[in-house]
């Protein structure tokens, strides 16, 4: 299968650097078996291998070539299965790694969780919300380690930046904006035309609980995000990285209300997710947090490379992936001048006296796989809570699905957060669910 597949401090990221370097050889390794070996598959199987005392047991794939490859990049002689069900049943087997897509990752994190494995499981996190929570209640009431794949929550950097926001050294943030740029003009990811899976690609069984279609390819491999039946597009895949920054920046969990506008305005392929979007969020302590999606090149419409840029009071910062920079705002004493014809002079001097309040700031850093992948095995081992345990994983997820609601039913929608309910829509309600295909269904 394919799958493109915080405790938000320093103290984290010390023990987790301490820890690894603690590593005592085979007689302290964490047996691990992979499910889906395909992009994503394949990006975080090299993460885990970067570590002597993770052990890659297991692999399983219905797709034999991505079998091979992973096989044979592990060496020796990892036991392979097509039914990932088998190698849950493997008792030799301490964790698994989840990378399939969207659709399939609760009902594998629910049964992995039953049969006593840890899990790390890919972002988004779910594709709606209930299996979300099915996730979390598998997670605790297994009492197993499970940690969402927001790599971003084990950066050094990422947390230093999210500390900065937090403690409020650039004043009050009222506005959050971040950005997925990418121009797919003028083919997109085209439109192939219905047809027969390649052989040796188990269509149905890929399908899994979602319902099934005909085969077409913009429907498989690495694609099935643009498909609602499988993901929620780029609002999940790469809004969930953004949100889960913006979430432990901000000290917030969930908003209170979003609305969403957007569709196929460039429209040059068979898709069926927006190519174009506009999400706003209002989230507790007056702060109003969009994601834009439009077909462009280059940097943000700041003009600066960033993926987020947190606006505050005294100052803004501009937050990517290698680093962040922060651009002070030039703050005046005095009150905004009250414009007349008689007094000009008052109007143009108002700014008297204007400075900035903070410094000009850049840090560089990195944002890297094998650091996530570091901090699970860690807690196998410790039994401490992950830097992106499941709950925040599913918080963040949330957050995004409920934007995808919006969108589609064209309305703005007021959230509950502990009942984890719409409280002004109960059409909207019943997107937070969906029903299996016959014969899948999540264990109670």
């Amino acid at each position: 299968m394919n799958r493109r597949t915080f405790d938000m401090t320093a103290g984290v990221a010390t023990a987790t650097a301490l820890s690894a370097s603690r590593v005592s050889g085979a007689n302290d390794r964490v047996r691990v078996g992979f499910i889906g070996l395909g992009n994503r598959g394949d990006q975080v199987l090299s993460a885990f291998l970067e570590h002597r005392d993770c052990e890659v047991a297991a692999v399983c794939d219905i797709y034999q070539p991505y079998v091979d490859f992973a096989a044979k990049k592990i060496g020796g002689n990892p036991k392979q299965y097509k039914n990932y069900r088998d190698l849950l049943a493997n008792k030799e087997l301490d964790a698994v790694v989840i990378v399939t897509p969207d659709h399939w990752h609760a009902l594998q994190c629910v049964e992995a969780c039953a049969a006593g494995k840890d899990v790390y499981v890919e972002k988004p996190l779910s594709l709606c919300v209930a299996e979300g929570r099915a996730m979390v209640k598998a997670g605790r009431d297994h009492k197993r380690i499970v940690q969402c794949g927001i790599q971003r929550m084990s950066s050094p950097m990422c947390q230093e930046a999210a500390e900065v926001v937090r403690s409020g050294a650039i004043g009050k943030v009222t506005v959050v904006r971040a950005f997925h740029v990418q121009n797919e003009w003028s083919k997109g990811i085209g439109s192939p035309p219905d047809g027969d899976a390649p052989e040796g690609f188990d269509w149905e069984a890929w399908t899994g609980p979602a319902p099934l279609k005909k085969y077409n390819k913009n429907r498989g491999f690495y694609r099935f995000r643009w498909f609602y039946d499988y993901s929620g597009g780029q609002l999940t895949n790469f809004g969930v990285h953004y949100l889960a920054q913006i979430h432990a920046s901000l000290g917030v969990d969930a908003p209170k209300a979003v609305v969403a506008l957007g569709g196929k305005f460039a429209n040059y392929d068979n898709r069926e997710v927006p190519d174009t979007m506009e999400v706003l969020w209002h989230y507790p302590n007056d702060t109003l947090v969009t994601f834009s999606q439009f077909n462009a090149t280059g940097a943000a419409p700041s003009g600066k490379p960033c993926e987020i840029e947190f606006r505050g009071t005294k100052g803004t910062m501009y937050f990517r992936t290698s680093g962040y920079e922060i651009v002070p705002e030039v703050v005046t004493p005095n009150e905004f001048a009250a414009r007349t014809p008689l007094d000009r002079t008052v109007e143009k001097g108002w700014r008297t006296g204007a400075k900035a309040q903070i410094e000009a700031k850049v840090v560089a850093g990195s944002v890297k796989d094998a650091d996530h992948a570091r901090n699970f095995l860690d807690c196998v081992k410790s039994r401490k809570t992950p830097t992106c345990d499941v709950e925040y994983g599913h918080r963040c997820t949330t957050a995004a699905l409920i934007a995808n609601i919006a969108h589609r039913s064209k309305a703005y929608l007021e959230w509950d957060a502990k009942a984890e309910r719409f409280t002004n829509s109960d059409a909207a309600n019943k997107a937070l669910t969906y029903e299996y295909r016959k014969p899948y269904k999540m264990p109670v």
